[in-house]
């Protein structure tokens, strides 16, 4: 007939318990958000404006590693890249992962 040390315990936690079991799981999720989630979103973000500032003459890289100079830039997505003299292949646009050397801006 006498309460248990575990029995007074479990009586004593409460809705500050409740918080406090969860409190773990929302550290986790705010330093996963810093760490993986928002440098992700910037590095895509940055992709995405590169993308769109590319034009003709910029020197890029594709992903399958060839190094081209842009002879076309189309509006569905597609770029012309000139690889040698003559030779020309269609990439998608997302697919330049850098620019090696941009083009000045023609003087108005």
């Amino acid at each position: 007939m006498f309460a248990t040390p575990a029995y007074a315990q479990a009586a004593a936690t409460g809705a500050g318990g409740a918080v406090a079991s969860f409190l773990p799981l929302i550290l986790i999720f705010a330093i996963m958000y810093f760490l993986l989630i928002r440098p992700q979103q910037k590095k895509l973000k940055e992709h995405k404006a590169m993308v769109e500032a590319l034009r003709r003459g910029d020197q890029v890289l594709t992903a399958g590693g060839i190094v081209g100079k842009v002879a076309t830039v189309g509006a569905d997505g597609m770029l012309e890249v000139e690889i040698a003299p003559n030779v020309k292949v269609r990439v998608m646009r997302h697919t330049i992962t850098q620019v090696m050397s941009k083009t000045e801006p023609a003087a108005g």
